[in-house]
């Protein structure tokens, strides 16, 4: 038997002045017990059997106190009103969105009509109007708002109107003033999950966790590095894109993750020397570093076959081995300082870390102003599965990170806020974990790396791998 799965409230015809009925069934009730209340006396005392003339003139005779009780009754009905409005934002919110997406339907005419029939007018030699357009089919639409998403789905009938109704992506972003997070095709039905309050859903640092191969980054966002390996952050002065670096390498740490960081502008990042191993800055330790870390995914790759419980398919963290993150900020700047000899070879390692990392978990996080596609063509920027775009950018740069899609892209000023691509295919707004007033990255990331180095993890060597499925276990102090 089939599992039945929920889909939601139906938006039917009706629901084109859903917003007005509800109101009218919320007030009226209101008014009705309020002013019997106020009139209880009179409607006791009143016969309405043997109503007579004279009972009519007395009742007449208290027409203000009836228009006062009335207009008591109107103004606590409103006050009610409004008090649920404040009270349950959520369902005032999905009645707009049911109504909204019933209009959406009939103005644009998206059902099957009857054939329409004509009657004769009142004068028969005068043609009649025709009669209102009667629906033969609407189509099956479900609503349901759960745990802050909004799910919209639609039956695909293979019929005349499919093809927008497919496509409706752009029209519940702007109509619904939601976030596409998703679009999937299911059981005969295409299913929206929008994000209608991108705002609320932001999230401290003190929230930012990685676990189970993702990161954390917003209540409803992660970054599936396992799955959807390696990150392109782009932005300008004042966006928030050092924070955001500093942000991941705090949560990063939180872990056994292996980190490198590069800096080439000797910048923020790279006051991170003080506190933690592998941060580089000069352009020769860079390039070095970007080797060694392209070497030593290569090693491991080598190295995991011959591991005692290796399974085709499986990833490094199926045999226990913590992940190694390259976080590579002003990577633009940096290839400008080569020569051309220099930079094709730093080109050739990235490239195959963006290709061959995931499986043995090293992971590439790129940062900078503008992803020129001269420093990352030949499909490198299409590794890129997260994908960041924050503060200002122009639509040139925007076309840089996510491609040509059809998407409205609008600035706000608030710091951290921008536009996410998870690696689905689908691009939404975005905010950077909140960083508070004052926050010390020095300080608490110094503290991880301490702690790091009193209590040391229980690694396998990959390097002293032998093809005897031999294994030495030692302690690693990479960051003694």
């Amino acid at each position: 038997m089939k599992h039945f799965r929920y889909r939601g409230k139906r938006i039917r015809p009706a629901d084109k002045d859903l917003v007005f009925r509800s109101a009218c069934c919320t007030v009226l009730p209101v008014f009705l017990i309020v002013f019997s209340l106020l009139n209880l006396k009179t409607i006791l005392q009143t016969d309405w059997r043997r109503l007579s003339m004279l009972d009519t003139v007395n009742l007449a005779s208290r027409l203000p106190y009836l228009l006062f009780s009335g207009i008591v009754s109107a103004v606590i009905a409103g006050t009610v009103l409004v008090l649920l409005y404040r009270l349950f934002p959520d369902a005032v919110r999905q009645l707009s969105h049911r109504q909204k997406l019933a209009r959406m339907v009939l103005e644009n005419q998206w059902y099957e009509q009857a054939e329409r029939t004509k009657q004769d007018g009142f004068f028969k030699d005068l043609p009649s109007p025709d009669t209102k357009p009667k629906i033969a089919r609407f189509p099956r639409m479900y609503y349901r708002m759960e745990n802050g998403l909004l799910h919209f789905q639609v039956e695909i009938t293979m019929g005349k109107y499919q093809e927008p109704l497919l496509h409706l992506e752009t029209k519940l972003e702007s109509g619904l003033y939601c976030e596409l997070v998703s679009r999937e095709l299911r059981d005969g039905y295409v299913e929206y999950t929008l994000l209608y309050d991108m705002v609320a859903n932001r999230i401290p640092i003190s929230e930012v966790k990685a676990e189970n191969g993702r990161l954390r980054l917003m209540k409803n966002i992660w970054w599936e590095y396992d799955a959807l390996p390696h990150m392109l952050i782009a932005g300008g002065t004042g966006g928030g894109k050092t924070y955001f670096i500093l942000t991941i390498i705090q949560a990063l740490l939180q872990t056994n993750a292996v980190l490198y960081v590069l800096d080439p502008k000797n910048a923020d990042l790279a006051d991170l020397p003080a506190v933690m191993p592998e941060v580089y800055y000069r352009k020769e330790d860079i390039a070095a570093c970007v080797s060694r870390f392209c070497d030593g995914m290569m090693q491991r790759s080598e190295r995991m076959k011959f591991m005692p419980g290796y399974k085709t398919g499986e990833n490094y963290a199926y045999l226990g081995l913590e992940p190694h993150f390259l976080i590579f900020d002003e990577y633009v700047a940096f290839m400008e300082m080569l020569n051309t000899r220099e930079r094709e070879d730093v080109l050739n390692k990235l490239k195959q870390i963006v290709m061959l990392g995931r499986q043995a978990g090293f992971f590439l996080i790129l940062a900078c102003q503008r992803p020129d596609a001269k420093y990352l063509g030949d499909g490198i920027r299409d590794q890129f599965n997260f994908r960041v775009a924050l503060g200002r950018m122009s639509e040139l740069g925007y076309s840089m990170m996510f491609g040509e899609v059809k998407k409205e892209f609008f600035f706000k000023n608030v710091k951290g806020r921008g536009y996410a691509d998870t690696g689905k295919g689908v691009i939404t707004e975005f905010y950077t974990p909140v960083v508070p007033k004052g926050y010390d990255f020095l300080r608490e990331i110094g503290t991880l790396a301490a702690g790091r180095q009193f209590s040391p993890v229980m690694t396998v060597d990959e390097s002293t791998m032998d093809n005897d499925d031999t294994e030495d276990v030692f302690f690693d102090e990479r960051y003694d």
